[in-house]
């Protein structure tokens, strides 16, 4: 008789292999279907950065959990996972983005999170490669950067030391019963768990694009964020782009970002990325002169409210979902799995669950 798990979790993007991690810790039985490599897809084709975000209270509860859950973690991460806490700095391009610093940082306050205001002055010592008259920032230093892929592979690894079965293949369906296979094979379950990110069919896909430089040790200190980036992040009815650049413990410097709906096609976008590019060198003039070495797209799992799907359908309350993390799965892949077995055992959640149930869209269909 074919064998029947608690959890089948179709997906081993960093979201799905942090999902198998808890559920083995919390001694279920786990298995994870994945057709391609642990830690490819939109993990292996992003930024590392895990960030506290303040665009609704649901968000902010959600990525401040899930930021404290890495740093307990962080001792223990393997070398590969780069784990460093470059911290964020919140860029303020003149003096009417000053009023969104101080308005973060009171937010920030609040929720304990450590933020320091930085004036023109201080953002050029922190930062001496942007460019001279900008007004300032909001400096967050307990953000850290990651390398999403070796993460992924770690809690993999974590999953399957507990007993966790890796299961290569195509899952054609997911329902109560369980996963289907292309074959037409069916892994038997209790609880099934959709963290196929931009497959799943509850999201809409959303390209970006990214570029990486060659090694430049110390250009860059800080994860380096414009303050119009939720503005850019949230446009769904036009092409966007932002200022958002990250420095890798390779001495490289990962250039971000741009976002566009409606566009399946995987090649690179000349356009938008001359866009992103241009955007990037108005904040630092001098990544014009850095050697770019290789540019790459992924696509993003967005909702309509940009918070993610976490819990189980009303439709079928053993089918759930782990999926719309948008550009903040990597941040909140670990809240994403506490509150995934927290469910699925009945035991309370550090944080509320309502805003992130998939009920809340389904409701309304």
């Amino acid at each position: 008789m074919a064998a029947s798990f608690d959890v089948a979790i179709a997906g081993a993007g960093i979201i799905g292999a942090a999902c198998a991690m808890e559920c083995a810790e919390a001694g279920l039985s786990v298995v994870n279907v994945e057709p391609g490599v642990i830690g490819g897809g939109a993990t292996a084709a992003g930024m590392g950065h895990i960030v506290v975000m303040d665009d609704s209270p649901a968000q902010i509860a959600l990525t401040h959990y899930s930021r404290c859950l890495w740093k307990e973690r962080a001792a223990d991460l393997p070398p590969d996972v780069e784990y460093v806490e470059a911290g964020t700095i919140w860029v303020a391009a003149g003096e009417d983005e000053m009023a969104e610093v101080r308005r973060k940082q009171r937010v920030y306050n609040e929720i304990g999170v450590r933020a320091e205001m930085l004036d023109a002055q201080a953002l050029r010592e922190a930062e001496p490669s942007l460019r001279p008259g900008l007004a300032g920032g909001l400096l967050a230093p307990e953000d850290a950067v990651i390398y999403p892929p070796c993460a992924a592979l770690h809690f993999m690894d974590l999953a399957r030391r507990r007993g966790a079965v890796l299961r290569p293949g195509q899952a054609a369906s997911l329902d109560g019963a369980g996963i289907r296979m292309g074959d037409g094979s069916l892994i038997s379950a209790g609880i099934v768990v959709d963290a196929t990110g931009a497959w799943a069919t509850a999201v809409r896909k959303r390209k970006g694009h990214l570029a990486i430089t060659d090694r430049y040790p110390g250009f860059i200190r800080h994860q380096l964020v414009e303050l119009g980036y939720l503005k850019s992040a949230h446009s769904s009815t036009e092409d966007s782009v932002a200022f958002n650049v990250q420095p890798r413990r390779t001495g490289q410097v990962l250039i971000g970002s741009s976002r566009q709906f409606g566009v399946d096609d995987s090649a690179v976008d000349s356009r938008i990325l001359s866009r992103m590019l241009a955007r990037a060198t108005e904040y630092m003039p001098a990544l014009a002169g850095l050697l770019t070495i290789r540019c790459w797209t992924g696509f993003r799992a967005a909702t309509a409210d940009h918070l993610p799907l976490i819990g189980p359908s009303a439709g079928d309350p053993r089918v759930f979902s782990a999926t719309g993390h948008e550009g903040l799965g990597i941040t909140t892949s670990l809240a994403t799995a506490r509150l995934i077995v927290d469910q699925i055992l009945g035991r309370p959640s550090e944080i509320p669950i309502e805003p992130y149930l998939p009920s809340r869209f389904e409701a309304k269909a």
